[in-house]
């Protein structure tokens, strides 16, 4: 995971009490050479558990080998047989642990296991994209290659898009895809197109942060290349905007490709609302309508159902699908608070979500203290706690706010002694601090310096007021009278960003 620390990773492999690491000596990001390794040997200084460390040589970094723990991919597989008996397993057993961010600091391991996590991507895979070619790679050659159909999704593997729709749902269907190492702006920012035009990609599936960035650079990167292998574009990773959803289908499927706004977790293994392409009718920014088998609905506060259409509500599902997380690893209770315990009966998404005229979805974000960040989830308490661990940071608050590019940013709200001159040499330090515990992933894009957060008596941060300020909603913070001190609002308003 080229975003995480090496904090960040032995925390993920203490927890699973891993035992092997698979690993490489570098990785390309961009204009960066990422030394993988080097964060993999700081990580495993406290990770007692890992017996052997198996090492791709990819970017032939200089690295260090361990005698008796690493080994060089390479060799070990030079030296292996041909075959490999597939091991029999139970339909629950565990298929793989993926670590997600929640409401509080700990990041929680979330359980998929054999039979229904891989029955339902490939079952989503098949429906959502309508991919015709589920052909064995034998008779797939021999079709003209105008007639193939190729796959590519551009998330990266660890995450559970990579799993869901990179690896697991397109082998299971047969399907034929491209794998990607990179980002999308390097060399330039014509590198997706240039790359769907020399494969003739026909379904193409991206973040709605990628399509963002790439709109930005401008339309000399997109003229150069025909696009005219496209069959169906898809978005993943978080609501897209309607502007982005336009633009996308303007210049990138030249207003004949249908798009599958996708809408999922991590905890639900596999996507839950999309239209399915070529059939369903499709609406800009609306993810529109369940997958058959699945049963949304919203609820109020309370959690009384709100039923009919052109209403809004928190999402949640009333009945089990095959792919839905069946634990946090080494902490079932865990999972039956954070998800089956705020409305009895039922999966609670965290998500808000509007219903329009027609019963179309459309989610609107979270509803919790967890942000979406270039599609990825991260946890407020995380990166405060990151924050914090600055010598010179005594209290910090973080919220999610609207970013042009990324969806959401993190703006981060710090008190610093007042004897902290150097507020801009500071705000470096705390990026660094966050880098070095979490991830480049996790860094505040704003950090504004203040005297004191808003609190209730009972201490409460009232995160409703700093979101309303991060988003520069000023106009109406509601009834500020009951906090500890109604000052700190007015100051931390006129010290914005």
């Amino acid at each position: 995971m080229l975003a995480f620390s090496a904090s960040a990773l032995s925390g993920r492999i203490q927890d699973s009490d891993c035992k092997i690491v698979l690993t490489t000596d570098g990785a390309y990001r961009g204009v960066k050479d990422i030394p993988i390794k080097a964060v993999v040997d700081e990580a495993l200084e406290v990770c007692l558990s890992v017996k052997n460390v198996l090492v791709y040589k990819h970017t032939n970094t200089p690295i260090t080998l361990q005698e008796g723990r690493d080994l060089i991919w390479q060799d070990v597989v030079s030296k292996a047989a041909n075959t490999c008996e597939p091991e029999l397993m139970d339909s629950e057993d565990v298929l793989f642990i993926l670590y997600t961010s929640g409401s509080t600091g700990k990041p929680k391991g979330v359980v998929h296991t054999c039979g229904g996590y891989m029955v339902y991507t490939c079952y989503t895979f098949q429906n959502v994209f309508q991919m015709s070619t589920f052909t064995s790679s034998s008779a797939e050659r021999e079709m003209p290659k105008a007639e193939r159909e190729l796959f590519w999704c551009t998330a990266d593997v660890g995450w559970i898009t990579g799993h869901s729709y990179i690896a697991y749902g397109p082998l299971l269907a047969g399907a034929s895809a491209v794998l990607f190492e990179g980002v999308p702006t390097f060399p330039d920012a014509g590198r997706f197109w240039k790359v769907i035009d020399k494969y003739k990609v026909t379904h193409f599936y991206t973040a709605p942060t990628a399509i963002r960035a790439l709109e930005a650079a401008g339309l000399d990167f997109v003229k150069p290349y025909k696009l005219d292998s496209l069959k169906v574009l898809g978005s993943v990773g978080e609501p897209i905007n309607e502007e982005a959803w336009h633009w996308y289908n303007k210049n990138i499927g030249k207003e004949k490709c249908p798009i599958v706004d996708t809408w999922w977790q991590t905890e639900t293994g596999g996507i839950l609302i999309s239209a399915l392409a070529g059939v369903t009718q499709t609406k800009p920014s609306f993810a529109t309508l369940p997958m058959p088998g699945i049963q949304p609905l919203l609820v109020d506060e309370k959690g009384n159902e709100i039923s009919g259409n052109n209403v809004e509500g928190n999402l949640c599902i009333k009945f089990p699908w095959p792919s839905m997380i069946r634990t946090t690893y080494g902490d079932h209770d865990r999972c039956k608070k954070e998800y089956f315990s705020t409305y009895p009966g039922l999966y609670f998404t965290g998500d808000g979500c509007r219903r329009d005229e027609n019963g179309f979805y459309r989610i609107t974000g979270r509803v919790d203290d967890v942000m979406n960040i270039s599609g990825h989830r991260i946890g407020t308490a995380e990166v405060e706690s990151a924050i914090n661990a600055h010598a010179d940071v005594v209290e910090s608050a973080v919220v999610g706010y609207p970013h042009d590019i990324k969806g959401q940013g993190i703006y981060a709200y710090v008190i610093v002694p007042s004897t902290t001159k150097d507020h801009e040499t500071l705000k470096k330090e705390i990026i660094a601090e966050v880098n070095k515990i979490i991830g480049p992933i996790a860094k505040p894009d704003k950090i504004q310096i203040v005297s004191g957060l808003p609190k209730t008596r009972s201490g409460k941060i009232m995160r409703r007021i700093l979101r309303k300020v991060a988003e520069g909603d000023v106009s109406n913070l509601g009834d500020t009278s009951t906090l500890l001190d109604p000052a700190v609002v007015h100051e931390i308003v006129n010290g914005k960003l």
